[in-house]
């Protein structure tokens, strides 16, 4: 693994042209990552889907419908971000770059898989289920319920690969993907408790760890849309790139 850390004591010199491109992927990535939070109105909107009557229950489904396509733009974002980011910090390690992708793929995964799970409800009740489509209904919700615990796990998968990344680089200030590496493992004690059931102080401390994800991946989307990445770590990193390699 290469894992060459660039210091922004010894600024380096780069072509207009690297940073201008560096500036490219940074803008793309810090949008996508802002896209990841269009989803949240889904609290709401999927209110109705989540009682139990809701196969047989009256009622129009353009929320539900209408949540499902902020679903798939999230699910589409992140891929972008993966996309977009790639090229630049596979010069930290290829390795972990190429895990970022492919975390970002499945998680983009789990997603549409649980917008179907809920466009197949709101078409068994547009259909007429009726009463003979409730047990149905409730094994989709209960399917969506857990791809949605793969999308708590996978981020904390991604904060610790994109962060180790930039926090090595210095592509972003640090304190960053420290926020990410903190929410990491409270993500995961959250979905493993979520698993087995567990209630009480210690899901609600595990919880917690909802925060400072949001809040890494929201100051990251924000700082790349911004800022970019720091010229000096840039600088560095296309002057010591292998020839031939973009």
């Amino acid at each position: 693994m290469n894992a060459t850390v660039y210091s922004n004591d010894h600024p380096l010199s780069a072509s207009p042209a690297s940073n201008a491109s560096s500036r490219k992927f940074a803008l793309a990535g810090g949008i996508f990552y802002l896209l990841t939070f269009v989803s949240i109105p889904t609290a709401v909107l999927y209110k109705a889907v989540r009682d139990p009557n809701y196969i047989a229950g009256p009622g129009p489904d353009n929320g539900i419908i209408f949540g499902g396509i902020l679903e798939i733009i999230v699910a589409l974002a992140c891929i972008g971000t993966a996309v977009a980011l790639y090229p630049v910090v596979r010069r930290q390690s290829e390795a972990y770059a190429l895990g970022f992708v492919g975390a970002r793929i499945l998680e983009a995964g789990t997603i549409f898989a649980g917008v179907v799970s809920l466009m197949t409800m709101v078409s068994l009740r547009q259909s007429g289920a009726g009463a003979e489509g409730l047990v149905t209904g409730r094994a989709l919700m209960a399917m969506y319920d857990w791809f949605h615990l793969g999308q708590n796990l996978i981020p904390a998968v991604n904060a610790v690969l994109i962060g180790t990344l930039l926090y090595r680089a210095r592509l972003v200030p640090r304190v960053l993907p420290v926020l990410g590496f903190i929410a990491a493992p409270l993500l995961v004690a959250n979905t493993i408790l979520l698993m087995f059931g567990v209630t009480g102080p210690a899901l609600t401390l595990t919880t917690l760890g909802v925060l400072p994800i949001a809040i890494w991946e929201f100051s990251l989307g924000v700082y790349l849309t911004v800022k970019g990445f720091r010229p000096n770590a840039i600088t560095a990193e296309f002057d010591n790139r292998e020839p031939g390699r973009r």
